[in-house]
């Protein structure tokens, strides 16, 4: 990240709490958001209000240690995306943990990043809406330190970004992107179509061509073998792209992937590229690592694949509060679509906390979400009380940190020792 980033990060933690920000104490209103953590206030017991989010700082640090020794142990370069979080402090730590930069998904994320320094943005995706293309070019003549790649994927979007970038300075590094199959996402569907791409990038001077990326993710029915198949069309489409001197303006080729679900995949596939003409920056992309979840990538982390890699900790967790037991296998808690990830699974009640005490929450599970509160049904074995607080674990971290704008970092007795400002 760049030099002006600590400035912009300092910024933050002078922020006023304020009725904005859900779940902090009423009585920490005018303080700022670094007088607040410099209290450490403790998350149960010093006025925080449910429902709240709470973010844990052991396993968030967990995360990033273990996700920078793998990148490093398979010889890749890391660009996590930012879309998970949307978190400038997340971004510095991931960055300070040896991230190549941070990936991202549209223009508004790209205006957050640079914001907050990001010197390298990967953006994977197409991007051909000529103000935020004007806009981009702009931050690259004035910052020759910045590093900016996105997608193309057709004739006509190369077309349109050359119309929008005339008279701009430095070229717009550009990589093809493949689709992952027929009927897939967005991306070029066959090789011969993703040659023509290429030469309508040759012919564009505002556009430079430095490699290829993809989405293993949206491989059809998606199982190792289908995604290696796809991971080798993509290695040998830079393969054949070097050797037609597709590469010849740049001085590095990328090649890129790598989704939360199949990083095995990519770091197997990536590690048998030959050597091309040029050294090859092999970019990861992961981005739910970040916090990980108790659902979707839970059960689908490479991690379950490669045990002896390490393990990845679900590191959210939503507090709320039980306001109704209208009957022995009903009841009700203060937090609902407003405030968890539903769009992959619905939160999982883990653990009940009362007078201080916490429990496993034996008996008890969601069962539907209205827009302020959880459904839950509860067994004969469930102890549960009006007043109870109730942790729910969350699935899928991308639609779990856009509910918060400040998130409390917490650690493992409730001490919190910071707050995460994130952007949406």
């Amino acid at each position: 990240m760049g030099t002006e980033a600590p400035e912009a990060l300092a910024r933050l933690a002078g922020e006023r709490v304020d009725h904005r920000f859900k779940g902090l104490p009423p009585d920490a209103d005018g303080l700022t958001v670094g007088e607040l953590a410099a209290q450490r206030r403790n998350l149960f017991t010093d006025g925080f209000t449910t429902p709240v989010l709470a973010l844990s700082a052991e396993r968030l640090e967990h995360n990033l240690a273990l996700m920078e020794t793998y990148a490093t142990r398979h010889g890749l370069a890391f660009a996590p995306h930012g879309k998970t979080s949307m978190a400038p402090q997340l971004f510095r730590r991931q960055t300070d943990r040896g991230a190549w930069g941070i990936t991202l998904a549209v223009p508004h994320q790209v205006r957050v990043a640079r914001a907050f320094g990001v010197r390298r943005i990967f953006l994977a995706n197409e991007l051909v809406d000529p103000a935020a293309l004007r806009w981009t070019a702009a931050q690259l003549d004035a910052d020759p330190g910045f590093r900016f790649v996105c997608y193309v994927d057709s004739v006509r979007g190369v077309e349109l970004v050359d119309a929008a970038l005339r008279g701009a300075g430095r070229p717009l590094d550009v990589v093809v992107e493949l689709a992952a199959g027929d009927g897939a996402r967005t991306g070029v569907r066959t090789e011969a179509e993703c040659a023509a791409v290429a030469d309508a990038v040759a012919a564009a001077p505002t556009l430079r061509l430095v490699g290829v990326a993809g989405y293993e993710g949206e491989v059809p029915r998606a199982d190792p073998e289908r995604v290696r198949a796809w991971l080798r069309r993509l290695t040998g489409l830079a393969v054949d792209l070097d050797k037609a001197g597709r590469f010849a303006d740049t001085e590095e080729i990328v090649v890129s992937a790598g989704g939360s679900a199949w990083f095995d995949a990519v770091a197997d596939v990536f590690a048998e590229l030959p050597g091309l003409s040029v050294p090859v920056l092999k970019l990861l992309r992961s981005g739910a690592y970040v916090s990980h979840d108790d659902g979707h990538y839970r059960k689908l982390t490479p991690f379950n694949r490669v045990p002896a890699e390490g393990a990845l900790e679900p590191a959210f967790r939503l507090w709320t509060q039980v306001v109704s037991r209208p009957s022995p296998d009903q009841a009700f808690v203060n937090a609902g679509k407003r405030d968890a990830a539903y769009d992959l699974d619905l939160p999982f009640a883990q653990v009940v906390r009362r007078d201080g005490t916490e429990r496993p929450a034996t008996g008890v599970s969601v069962t539907a979400l209205s827009d302020q509160h959880a459904w839950l049904r509860t067994s004969a074995e469930a102890d549960l009380e009006v007043g109870d607080w109730v942790g729910l674990g969350l699935s899928h971290p991308c639609t779990s940190f856009d509910k918060w704008p400040l998130i409390p970092l917490a650690e493992a007795d409730g001490t919190v020792v910071d707050y995460i400002r994130t952007f949406f």
